[in-house]
């Protein structure tokens, strides 16, 4: 995916198996842990192209977060910060090729950060 490209949407839910019937049954998503990241069901649309997962809610995390592939989450960051945006979460590792950040805009709204690429993308 390209800078700027939706890249993951996290969907927080109180239930991961409810959770997975509930948006397998709406929507025909295809759920299923992945191995490494069990407790985070991921799904995929139809499509084949749109994703994410389905992550326990929390009191930090109560509402859909997008991720937006970036080139580099430090230099996003230091952009974001200096046009008034604050970080949530700094930059943590998923795998050894790939990172995510959360920001927060100034109107509050968070949007993850997604550097890197997947074991798909290697191959």
């Amino acid at each position: 995916m390209a800078h700027g490209d939706i890249t993951h949407i996290d969907i927080p839910v109180s239930d991961l198996v409810k959770g997975a019937q509930f948006y397998s049954t709406l929507f025909g998503w295809q759920i299923a842990e992945v191995p490494g990241y069990e407790g985070y069901p991921m799904w995929q649309a139809p499509n084949k192209i749109s994703g994410g997962g389905l992550a326990p809610r929390s009191e930090g995390f109560t509402q859909p977060r997008s991720y937006v592939e970036v080139d580099s989450i430090d230099d996003t960051i230091a952009t974001a910060v200096e046009a008034g945006a604050r970080v949530a979460l700094e930059k943590q590792p998923i795998s050894p090729t790939s990172w995510w950040a959360v920001i927060v805009d100034p109107d509050g709204n968070e949007i993850g950060l997604y550097e890197g690429v997947t074991e798909a993308e290697e191959s």
